[in-house]
């Protein structure tokens, strides 16, 4: 069945798979939302399960990850067909993620967007080294709910302070929840620079994200 072969394909992480099987939900014009939500996320979250009981490994979850991410690109065009004739999937939230300025580190925030997807969020991932501004903009653009802000440099945290003062100069401070993470960040860290959250794992800032949506 064509959702179980989605599921696997994620499992995998073989991206040549959900490359096939996505062009199947196209050309046979399966509902694309639930490709997503009953293949393609049901894949992530097994994947999760089995990286947390330790019986997958970090390479498997980002494999997993690319290959959700490569499977949204190509369906991405018909879920928003799908939406604006009002058949849409379950979603808590949107979220708009990337890690900032003068940092090119990416696993962690990779894994953290994929099981963010999972756990039933859109996510708008901006990819390394962006401007503050570029986070503000797409938050903008999609009506987010949560900016989250990655930085794996101690050199590149004080841009996570950056956009907390850019939003409140550009009067926006109080419409999005900021969260950060990163190997140097830490709880002192947000409460200093007035983030909304911070988390170590991925678990934990999906916990910190149903929290702040609640």
């Amino acid at each position: 069945m064509l959702l179980d072969q989605l599921k696997e394909a994620v499992i995998n992480g073989d991206q040549d798979e959900i490359k096939v099987l996505c062009n199947r939900v196209l050309e046979e014009k399966f509902n694309p939302v639930e490709a997503v939500q009953n293949g393609l996320i049901k894949g992530i979250e097994e994947l999760g399960r089995l990286w947390t009981e330790g019986e997958m490994f970090l390479p498997d979850v980002m494999m997993g990850a690319d290959a959700l991410k490569l499977a949204l690109d190509i369906l991405g065009p018909e879920l928003a067909k799908a939406e604006a004739a009002g058949i849409k999937r379950d979603v808590k939230g949107k979220i708009v993620i990337g890690t900032v300025k003068g940092d090119i580190h990416d696993i962690g925030k990779n894994i953290v967007s994929a099981m963010m997807t999972a756990a039933g969020y859109e996510v708008y991932d901006l990819g390394i080294n962006q401007e503050v501004a570029a986070f503000t903009e797409k938050a903008e653009e999609v009506g987010a709910d949560i900016i989250a802000l990655s930085a794996l440099l101690t050199t590149t945290m004080p841009e996570q302070k950056k956009l907390v003062d850019y939003l409140r100069e550009k009067g926006l401070r109080d419409k999005y929840k900021v969260i950060i993470g990163g190997g140097p960040t830490t709880q002192d860290w947000a409460d200093e620079i007035g983030a909304d959250g911070w988390s170590e794992t991925a678990g934990g800032a999906i916990a910190l994200c149903d929290q702040l949506t609640a």
